[in-house]
């Protein structure tokens, strides 16, 4: 695999580590700010509400230049807001600062996939896409337990010191690896949004939502449920969110690989797979050992799909898959925040830790239905095509100049 993918995953890393270390240190951040937990909260919510707007908004206007310098500015930006956050001095800069940080997070990953797809030939495009996300889910298993411990050893504003530091070093990969393959071929504000007049695109979106977030139905309301459920000290479950980074880990990493060879097969064994884990969920959570267990499972299943949704985004616009693919990026964190809202509406109908499971069950599961439905349109589409026709599935997967082989 080319060593570009190297620098596309070191600024994974770093922005997979500011997304999530901020739970680990919000109580301090509260505390020295004077503010309440829930309002600390604001710069978990800011921040995914960055990502949603963020993505779109900066790929369209990042495609009169190159790929490659619009990466350079994401970790620029990236960098800048990091920095405000540990230098804020009341609350709302370090909310602007969040904000800042976020806006880089979607268009990055987003305009990432594609040249990470673009670096490989076609049967190899889902495990670079799985590549550049092996930072994401590294960030998970090392950036954000060690942000953590840091940040409670030495202050929460060195752990955003280190996490901007690592932006630096990501700016510097993208400009000395990433080969600079100008300007993207659709490089008008029309092109793009031409992509999202294939219902497909729009289908893989949902399933985005539905499909992950099921798994942050569950993940968000993990401490309460593992202390009050499993038994656990609050301790314990910085190293049970490890387990569950590994799986992750795991999981990108096999949705990539089989994705290349079955992408619409192994969507349906991950969803399915994952409904039917966290359903299960309900019930091991209540045991030290097998919620551990079906927290690592949950982690890989979750984040196998991934690869394969990110890449059929990039099949269904392969004209221009920029804005689709970043797109798809906000899409996470949209599912993110509506499974959280959703889990918190079940806790606080009286339902229990362990019910926001069986909604990650029932979001999962419809993000299954929606994908024997895109195979079914796709598979129609191709059957109806006339010959000599070429469908957007089939020119995917076909080599670009000096990749084939």
């Amino acid at each position: 695999m080319p060593l570009a993918l190297l620098a596309l995953a070191i600024g994974a890393f770093g922005i997979g580590t500011t997304e999530f270390v901020i739970m680990g240190v919000l109580p301090q951040v509260a505390n020295d700010f004077g503010v309440s937990i829930p309002t600390a909260g604001w710069l978990v919510t800011g921040y995914a509400l960055g990502v949603v707007l963020g993505a779109p908004l900066l790929t369209v206007l990042g495609t009169k230049v190159s790929r490659k310098k619009m990466l350079m500015f994401l970790m620029a930006l990236f960098v800048i807001g990091n920095a405000l956050s540990a230098a804020a001095p009341v609350f709302g800069v370090m909310l602007i600062g969040r904000v800042v940080a976020s806006l880089a997070h979607g268009a990055f990953f987003g305009i990432g996939s594609v040249v990470a797809a673009d670096l490989v030939a076609p049967e190899k495009k889902a495990s670079a896409i799985s590549l550049m996300f092996m930072g994401l889910t590294i960030a998970n298993i090392v950036g954000v337990p060690g942000g953590t411990y840091i940040g409670q050893a030495a202050g929460w504003r060195i752990t955003f010191v280190g996490v901007a530091a690592l932006g630096i070093v990501g700016f510097l990969g993208v400009a000395r690896l990433v080969p600079d393959m100008g300007r993207p071929e659709t490089d008008n504000i029309r092109g793009e949004f031409a992509a999202f007049r294939n219902v497909q695109v729009w289908l893989a979106m949902a399933m985005t939502v539905l499909g992950y977030g099921g798994v942050f139905a569950a993940i968000t309301y993990i401490t309460p449920m593992m202390t009050e459920a499993a038994g656990y000290t609050e301790g314990a479950v910085t190293w049970l969110l490890v387990l569950f980074g590994v799986g992750m880990f795991v999981g990108n990493l096999l949705g990539g690989r089989f994705a290349d060879r079955a992408l619409m097969p192994m969507l349906f064994t991950s969803l399915g797979a994952l409904a039917l884990a966290l359903l299960l969920f309900t019930a091991t959570a209540h045991d030290k050992v097998l919620a551990a267990i079906t927290l690592t499972l949950i982690g890989a299943l979750g984040f196998s799909t991934v690869p394969p949704l990110q890449k059929w985004v990039l099949d269904q616009a392969s004209a221009a898959p920029t804005l689709a693919s970043a797109a798809n990026i906000g899409a996470f964190n949209l599912g993110n925040a509506l499974a959280a809202w959703l889990g918190g509406l079940v806790i606080a109908a009286g339902l229990g830790y362990t019910a926001p499971n069986w909604v990650g069950a029932l979001l999962s599961g419809a993000a299954l239905v929606l994908s024997f439905l895109a195979a079914f349109l796709d598979r129609r589409t191709r059957t109806r095509a006339p010959a000599g026709v070429v469908t957007a599935s089939e020119k995917a997967g076909q080599a670009p100049a000096g990749l084939a082989h």
